[in-house]
C-alpha cells in the first residue's frame, strides 16, 4: 500500500468517454494522483513515426502533500510544473469529477443533434462534376439537389451535393431516369448488407437513413477540428444546406449560444474532455455540450454584450470572402481583426460567469468543474431518489 508508481499513457485515458470506464474503478481502489505531466508529443527516433501525444501519471494508494502538475506550452516543449491541491482523471487542479454521458443538457439550452447520415453507398451524395453531369442530362433534378456538409467541407470550403427526396412526388421521380437508378443503386447497396437494420432501410432507398434536419436555420459544429486552432469553427447554416452526420446540429441556436460556444471558455472545456481522433478534436454531444456548464446568472445586459461580440465575429469573418474557415482560423493565417473580435467576445462570456479575469485555460477548467459540480450534484440526487422510489 506504500508503493508508488507512474506510468506513461496514450492521453486519451484522461478524454472523453475513457476516464468514465477508467477512473471509477480506480479511485473506488483509493487511488490518488500525486504528480501527472499533462500531454506531450511522444517522440523517438524511429522512421515513420506516428504523432502520438501521450501523458505521465504518477499515483499511489495514499495522499501526498506537494502534488504537481507538468505543462507543455506546445507539445514538443519542455515542461514547467505547478504546485497543485489535487490532480483529478483529467489532470485538472479540482476536486475528483467524473463526466458522465448526457442524453439532455445539464443547463437550460438548445438540444443537440447529430446530422443527417445518408448510409447509401455513396449513390445519393455528388461532388461539383458529379452534379453538374446529372444536371445536363437530367435538368429536371435541379429541385431535389442541395449542398451537403460534413466538417471537411463547413471547415474548408469544399462543396458536395446530394439527392434529397425526403418530400419528393413519386411522378416527378419517374420522369428521372438518372436519379431513379440512383435510387435503385442505393437498394442494392443496403440489401446487400450484413445488418438487418440497414437492410430494412432498403425498403426507403430514396431517403437518408437518419434525418434530423430542421427546417430553419441551425447552428452547425463539425464533430472534428483540428488541435492546432486556437477555437473550433462553427457557424449558422440555412435550411437549404444539409449537415452530414460528420457535424452536430443545434437547431434554434441563437448569436448568444453561437457566441458561448465560440469563446475561450467553451474551448477550455472542450479541450480537456473531449474525445480525439488521433489528436484532432473529437467534438461530441454526450459529453462536451450536455455537460457544458452555461452562465446561469447571466444579465439580460450581459447576454446582449455576447451577442454583439459574436455578431462582431461573424462580421469579421465576412470581410474575408475567399477564406475558408481552415485559412481564417490557421494560427498563422487568422487575421488580426479575427483575433480581436475573438478576444472581445472572450470578455464577454467570461464577465457572464462573474469573472472579470481568468489566467488561462487551467483557470477557466478548475472553475467550470466546481459549476459543473454544484448543477450536477442535484441532478443525481433527484435521479437517486426517483430509483429508490422506483425499486419500493
Amino acid at each position: 500500500p506504500e508503493i508508488k508508481a507512474a506510468f506513461v499513457s496514450t492521453n486519451s485515458i484522461t478524454q472523453g468517454e475513457q476516464v468514465g470506464i477508467l477512473w471509477p474503478d480506480l479511485l473506488k481502489r483509493g487511488v490518488k494522483i500525486h504528480f501527472a505531466h499533462r500531454a506531450f508529443q511522444w517522440s523517438n527516433e524511429a522512421r515513420g513515426k506516428a504523432a502520438v501525444h501521450c501523458v505521465i501519471i504518477g499515483f499511489a494508494l495514499h495522499d501526498a502533500e506537494n502534488k504537481q502538475i507538468f505543462d507543455y506550452e506546445t507539445p514538443q516543449s519542455e515542461p514547467h510544473g505547478t504546485r497543485v491541491e489535487n490532480i483529478n482523471p483529467y489532470l485538472v487542479n479540482t476536486a475528483d469529477v467524473l463526466i458522465k454521458k448526457r442524453r439532455i443538457p445539464i443547463c437550460k439550452a438548445p438540444e443537440i443533434h447529430f446530422g443527417n447520415q445518408p448510409i447509401d453507398g455513396g449513390h445519393l451524395i455528388l461532388n461539383e462534376e458529379e452534379k453538374d453531369k446529372l444536371l445536363s442530362e437530367s435538368p429536371k433534378a435541379i429541385g431535389f439537389l442541395r449542398k451537403f456538409v460534413g466538417s471537411e467541407e463547413f471547415i474548408n470550403g469544399i462543396e458536395r451535393w446530394c439527392l434529397w427526396l425526403k418530400d419528393a412526388e413519386p411522378d416527378e421521380l419517374r420522369q428521372i431516369p438518372l436519379v431513379r437508378r440512383k435510387i435503385e443503386q442505393v437498394k442494392k447497396f443496403r440489401l446487400s448488407s450484413k445488418r438487418e437494420a440497414t437492410r430494412e432501410l432498403a425498403e426507403k432507398p430514396g431517403i437518408f437513413a437518419f434525418i434530423s434536419h430542421p427546417d430553419s436555420d441551425y447552428l452547425l459544429i463539425p464533430s472534428v477540428s483540428s488541435e492546432r486552432r486556437t477555437y473550433i469553427p462553427m457557424g449558422f447554416m440555412p435550411p437549404q444546406v444539409i449537415a452530414s452526420n460528420l457535424c452536430l446540429i443545434i437547431p434554434g441556436a441563437t448569436r448568444y449560444h453561437f457566441g458561448v460556444l465560440s469563446s475561450a471558455m467553451h474551448m477550455a472545456w472542450t479541450r480537456t474532455v473531449c474525445g480525439r481522433l488521433e489528436v484532432s478534436y473529437r467534438y461530441s454531444a454526450g459529453i462536451v455540450y450536455n455537460n457544458f456548464p452555461w452562465p446561469l446568472t447571466a444579465t439580460d445586459k450581459q447576454k446582449q454584450a455576447i451577442e454583439n461580440a459574436a455578431q462582431a465575429v461573424l462580421e469579421a469573418r465576412g470581410r474575408f470572402p475567399r477564406a475558408s474557415l481552415a485559412d481564417l482560423y490557421d494560427p498563422l493565417t487568422m487575421p488580426a481583426l479575427l483575433v480581436d473580435a475573438h478576444h472581445q467576445l472572450d470578455a464577454a462570456v467570461d464577465a457572464a460567469y462573474g469573472r472579470r479575469k481568468f489566467t488561462g485555460d487551467s483557470d477557466r477548467v478548475a472553475f467550470l468543474f466546481e459549476r459543473y459540480q454544484q448543477i450536477a450534484s442535484p441532478l443525481e440526487s433527484c435521479k437517486a431518489t426517483r430509483r429508490n422510489r422506483a425499486k419500493s
